[in-house]
């Protein structure tokens, strides 16, 4: 079943006490010109007004960021309160997600235990992650679209 783009929403905020806001508003400029309903929290989002939000917009991705290096603790427990919400999405997290962070392998085997879809680096291009979007959710790109996913 192939998916229409302009029926998907994602919602998009930086979790916990991050207040770095340039991440997610350069996500929600490129998720909304490749055709998603972006739904963007804003910064210090809690665990509760991500799901909150999910469920109201029937999100079809929950978009996670966090720049400031405890994301790990941030996470704690987050698809527990997605799940007792009723939220059926898909989700990711990006950014610079560990403090002293050296080995960004172990620290996507740790957000992938956290119960995350796809883990993303800082340096990762907005094309990546709507590519990697566009593949989980079995939307179809344009013919003018790269098909192509480096996560």
């Amino acid at each position: 079943m192939v998916l229409d783009t302009m029926s998907q929403t994602v919602v998009l905020g930086v979790i916990g006490s991050d207040a770095h806001v340039v991440g997610i508003t350069i996500l929600e400029q490129a998720f909304s010109a490749a055709g998603f309903d972006v739904v963007n929290l804003g910064v210090q989002t809690s665990q509760e007004e991500f799901a909150e939000a999910a469920k109201a917009h029937d999100a079809s991705a929950v978009l996670v960021s966090s720049l400031y290096g405890h994301a790990e603790q941030d996470c704690q427990g987050f698809h527990s309160v997605l799940e007792d919400a009723g939220v059926d999405a898909v989700s990711y997290i990006g950014g610079n997600l560990a403090v002293g962070q050296d080995d960004f392998e172990q620290t996507r085997q740790t957000f992938r235990e956290l119960g995350f879809d796809r883990v993303f680096d800082s340096e990762t291009d907005p094309e990546d992650a709507i590519a990697a979007l566009r593949e989980d959710l079995q939307i179809s790109p344009t013919e003018s679209e790269p098909a192509t996913i480096t996560s």
